[in-house]
């Protein structure tokens, strides 16, 4: 219980200083927000100026500013969009389920390839089996997101016709086969990671002791590997997969740029394009607050999947 009182404690002070950090860059990004708000140059007169400045507490100072947005942001509220005229909590609202069924989808991948080739590798290791995988997972880790959604688009899209070029589906079904490029996209940059963990984690636990006494009873290596190695390794795997996927709300930014999705990554971007300033913090905050509660969630719940990292951190 203290570990997770002193957890949540945590997380609280990161995300305060994250969010002053977040308010602080927009405050000291160049250009004046009231042009952006007034826009007409024609309607910048002193009392126009003034008047929206008092409106949006742009006269008042950093700290003051920063209170009236966090203490917002604590209830749902964070400001009207400069370019869309709206709430900034309807407009994430519309486009957080599209980011993250795009996430989720990608997430299923990751796992089921990246332990999947993980434990092949492992289990081949030493054999060109092994090389091929490390070799290859490297090679698609090392290509940038947008040029691998480029070229998928280029084949499967537009020469194959097998996917969509654009969007994120309508629901059900279709958004499932519209996000299939995206996911991919997403997850293949990420795909050496989590494989590579595994198989140096599974690697580890092929020489552990109790594995060595499951094979002396004569086990079968599949259920020495099913029963013993890999369950032994599952902590290393699933903090590294849980870091990764916490990490793809971020890397949705540009694949959501490549495939025209109308998701938070894509809003960051035209936010960032048009000054529009309550948008971006809102979505950075939000970015920031995913990875947290995502990781922090995952170090709550390891020691109920590894009794002995909870043992470990008692006798520390």
């Amino acid at each position: 219980m203290s570990h997770a009182i002193r957890k949540l404690g945590g997380m609280l002070l990161t995300l305060i200083v994250a969010s002053f950090i977040i308010f602080a860059a927009m405050f000291a990004a160049p250009g004046d927000p009231v042009t952006f708000l007034i826009g007409n140059p024609e309607n910048m007169t002193p009392e126009r100026i003034a008047s929206v400045r008092a409106q949006y507490h742009l006269d008042e100072p950093m700290l003051a500013q920063y209170w009236h947005w966090a203490s917002g942001a604590l209830t749902g509220d964070f400001g009207r969009s400069f370019q869309y005229h709206q709430p900034v909590s309807q407009i994430l609202a519309a486009r957080i389920p599209v980011t993250l069924a795009l996430v989720g989808y990608a997430a299923v991948l990751l796992a089921v390839f990246g332990i999947g080739l993980g434990v092949l590798a492992a289990v081949r290791r030493g054999r060109p089996t092994d090389t091929v995988i490390v070799g290859g997972t490297t090679l698609a880790a090392s290509i940038p997101s947008f040029v691998l959604g480029i070229a998928l688009v280029a084949l499967f899209a537009v020469q194959l016709g097998w996917f969509p070029v654009a969007g994120a589906g309508s629901g059900g079904l279709d958004r499932l086969y519209a996000l299939t490029l995206p996911a991919f996209t997403l997850a293949i940059t990420a795909l050496a990671i989590v494989s590579r963990v595994t198989r140096q984690s599974m690697i580890e636990q092929f020489s552990s002791e109790h594995v060595e006494a499951a094979r002396a009873t004569g086990l079968a290596e599949r259920f020495v590997v099913r029963d013993h190695v890999l369950r032994g390794s599952w902590g290393p795997i699933i903090t590294m997969v849980a870091l990764v996927i916490a990490s793809m709300i971020a890397g949705t930014v540009a694949v959501e740029t490549v495939f025209g999705i109308s998701g938070v990554g894509s809003l960051l971007v035209d936010a960032i394009n048009t000054h529009d300033f309550p948008v971006v913090q809102a979505v950075l905050l939000f970015m920031v607050v995913a990875y947290m509660v995502v990781t922090t969630a995952v170090d709550l719940l390891l020691p109920m999947l590894d009794p002995r990292i909870n043992r470990r951190a008692v006798s520390a």
